[in-house]
């Protein structure tokens, strides 16, 4: 015996080694392959944020695309309505300057600094600057530049826009002429500063961190560039002039190809520089063109860029962070795992001698249990799939006067009523389908007159194949226990609400006060109007809220206190739309509000109708779980009296059994966990209070006799207004309007 067992040891010792160096050369396999999926992982990273970048400065080109064409068809529309005005004075001057000044109201912005009427036939030209009262006049109406210009016009239709030209002062200019419909005709040219249209928007684009756009024009040369000393530079011979010893083909050949060419698209260059960093800077570029005039055709294209290393930098760090957490978790994961396999293997040679120390005391212990059952005050039996007694306690047997032997192989019909043993075949086909225990409670009459609950709990017992082959019921007589109950229901309801209001200002206003306090001497520290200040003041008011919702719970029992306060209803409910605006936009729920105006004020406290209105609106929410309509509307009843308010939902509504128990304490709907059943009951309290009245119409979604644009809940309040104010209004009189 002592040498098998040697044996035997020593043979498992050689098993525990090779499981150990199998799982050794697994791991190293596992965390190479891992490595390798990792920069592969990374290198797709790289390229899919450069991707990503790439187009969302694609989005920015094409908004300074659209920017700037439509500020030029402002400019084209304006200079055809102003033709039009221009014709239809008849080259009037005294009355033209003033057409021309409302012009320049609205299209100044868009770099037009001047305005010139040439008009050869009827006398002579004038030009016209922004703010000035009068007309310029121009004698030599047939001067060379304006005979190009009127043949310009005159070749290129009713509409013309010349090429931009580039002056060191002023920099890149460009003019927009029209013919003007008129007898003799004359032509009406506007001047623009490309400087002053780029200026509103293009200095302040950012892509990523220090990211800039550009435009260059047909022939390549910038007209726009955040390093001024660019501007009216070939983009060609500009780069090459700043740093010759990089080469630049690659954005050249973008620019030549793609840009020039009317195209649009993305990629990547080498720069010399970047803003104040010099030497070889990958950039990401993203271009597209913008089309100033089909007759004649005019293209620029625009290119917003930005360096990969401000991509790639995130993303290394995140890598690294993410290799160390890795490398952590492996490690300790191989760490636990061997650490495991160690104590599991140490612990099989324990359980191996303890199983057969159990074994002969389970056998002592099986005589023991069944003693206990047969002594226990509790109905005990097993039935099979179809419902029979397979076994039974003596207490069930003389309970039901017999012996156990009287019901083996007996239906449940024996000893309950056919309807309560059909809900427990239900139960027993349960546990039989899902493997799991039940448990249920039901009555067994008893006599003629008395009947009994019991709780019953229903176990599987499984067979080897884990086949449930008997269920074994466990059930306990819990009549007393159920009678209590429903005494001490109602009383447990109001009692709860004194403990829960107590303890809630007990556990609450300590730490309410103490961040009520470091908000006022933080506020005394911070400028009055600043964003912090203001952020601060939120902070208070909703502490203050909460101050007050806790005093509300305590008054709930004394209704008739503090009835004379007053409140502007619009601007209570203006206040809680700001504070559930996030929530609403969360849960894509639409607000629609319909607030009357010159509502007077109403009897109550702001912050106590406003803890009601934050309850009505969460329980709307509560109800829209997949979006829906919430409007809430004010207005004066007919007799001028009161002030009516609607909250309504577009939910599942409430079914007509709920409605009459809504507002009582602790009393929901809500699944566990999710209602206290409180919140209806304290608005109830507090309109109440102020001599108020809410009621509630529900429509259920599941009826099918509703029509659907009725479904949800109406919530209706009604509230006094203040005499005080109606008395101050009138000037002291009791009269009504």
């Amino acid at each position: 015996m002592e040498i098998n067992s040697i044996m035997n040891l020593h043979t498992r010792s050689q098993t525990d080694r090779r499981i150990i160096a199998a799982v050794v050369l697994a791991t190293i396999i596992f965390l190479t392959l891992g490595a390798r999926l990792d920069m592969w992982l990374l290198d797709e990273m790289r390229s899919n944020a450069r991707q990503q970048f790439n187009q969302q400065q694609l989005v920015i080109a094409r908004n300074i695309q659209h920017e700037i064409e439509r500020r030029l068809e402002q400019i084209k529309d304006e200079i055809r309505i102003l033709g039009e005005v221009v014709a239809g004075q008849n080259f009037n001057a005294k009355n033209l300057n003033t057409d021309i000044q409302k012009s320049f109201k609205r299209i100044r912005e868009n770099g037009v600094y001047r305005i010139d009427l040439l008009n050869p036939a009827a006398g002579p030209n004038f030009y016209c600057l922004p703010g000035r009262s009068a007309p310029l006049f121009y004698e030599n109406s047939g001067s060379a530049g304006h005979r190009r210009i009127r043949e310009k016009i005159r070749k290129n239709g009713e509409l013309w826009i010349s090429k931009p030209a580039y002056s060191a002062k002023e920099g890149f200019q460009m003019l927009i002429g029209r013919r003007i419909p008129s007898v003799p005709p004359g032509h009406l040219v506007f001047h623009i500063r490309l400087r002053q249209l780029f200026s509103p928007f293009l200095p302040h684009i950012r892509s990523g961190q220090t990211g800039y756009a550009w435009i260059i024009n047909g022939a390549g040369r910038f007209l726009y560039h955040p390093e001024s000393a660019f501007i009216g530079k070939s983009a060609y011979t500009a780069r090459e002039k700043r740093r010759p010893v990089i080469s630049f083909e690659k954005i050249n050949a973008i620019q030549r190809n793609k840009m020039l060419e009317g195209k649009e698209g993305t990629g990547s260059y080498v720069s010399g520089w970047h803003r104040e960093r010099q030497g070889e800077i990958e950039k990401l570029i993203a271009y597209c063109p913008i089309r100033i005039s089909n007759n004649p055709e005019g293209l620029w294209s625009v290119a917003v860029v930005a360096p990969t290393a401000e991509i790639e930098a995130y993303i290394s760090q995140t890598h690294i962070w993410r290799v160390l957490l890795q490398g952590t978790i492996i490690g300790l994961l191989v760490f636990a795992a061997g650490t495991i396999f160690f104590l599991e293997m140490k612990w099989n040679r324990v359980l191996e001698d303890r199983v057969k120390e159990r074994t002969e005391e389970l056998k002592k212990s099986e005589e023991k249990y069944r003693s206990l059952v047969e002594s226990a005050e509790d109905f005990i039996f097993t039935v099979d799939a179809r419902g029979r007694f397979q076994s039974m306690n003596s207490f069930t047997a003389n309970f039901f006067g017999g012996h156990a032997e009287d019901y083996i192989g007996e239906g449940l019909e024996r000893i309950i009523p056919r309807e309560s043993a059909q809900k427990q075949r239900e139960m027993l086909a349960l546990v039989f389908k899902h493997k799991k225990s039940v448990r249920d409670e039901f009555r067994i009459p008893v006599g003629d007159h008395h009947e009994i609950w019991l709780s019953a709990n229903f176990m599987p017992i499984k067979d080897k194949a884990d086949h449930v082959s008997t269920v074994l019921c466990i059930a306990r007589d819990v009549t007393e226990t159920k009678n209590i109950e429903r005494q001490l229901i109602n009383t447990e309801k109001l009692a709860a609400l004194g403990t829960l209001a107590a303890g809630v200002a007990h556990e609450i206003n300590n730490p309410l006060g103490v961040i009520l306090g470091f908000c006022d001497l933080l506020g005394q520290e911070m400028a009055a109007g600043s964003q912090a200040y203001e952020d601060l003041k939120t902070i208070e008011r909703q502490g203050y809220h909460c101050k007050q919702i806790i005093e509300n719970l305590l008054s709930f029992a004394r209704l008739g206190e503090d009835s004379d306060k007053s409140s502007d209803l619009n601007l209570c409910l203006q206040e809680i739309f700001e504070i559930v605006r996030h929530t609403l936009e969360m849960g894509n729920i639409e607000l629609k509000a319909d607030l009357a105006e010159h509502m007077p004020p109403v009897k109550g406290g702001a912050r106590e109708l406003q803890q009601v209105f934050l309850n009505l609106i969460n329980n709307a929410c509560a109800a829209m779980k997949t979006g829906g309509v919430l409007t809430i509307r004010t207005r004066i009843d007919r007799v001028g009296k009161r002030a009516v308010l609607l909250i309504k939902d577009t939910g599942t509504g409430i079914p007509a059994r709920h409605l009459d128990h809504i507002f009582e304490p602790f009393y929901t709907t809500k699944p566990e966990g999710e209602g206290t059943g409180l919140g209806l009951s304290v608005s109830y309290g507090i309109i109440a209070k102020y001599g108020g009245y809410i009621d509630c119409v529900s429509y259920p979604a599941g009826d099918p006799d509703i029509p659907a644009d009725r479904r949800g809940t109406v919530f209706i309040i009604k509230l006094s207004f203040d005499d005080k104010h109606r008395k101050m209004e009138n000037g002291g009189s009791d009269s009504n309007r």
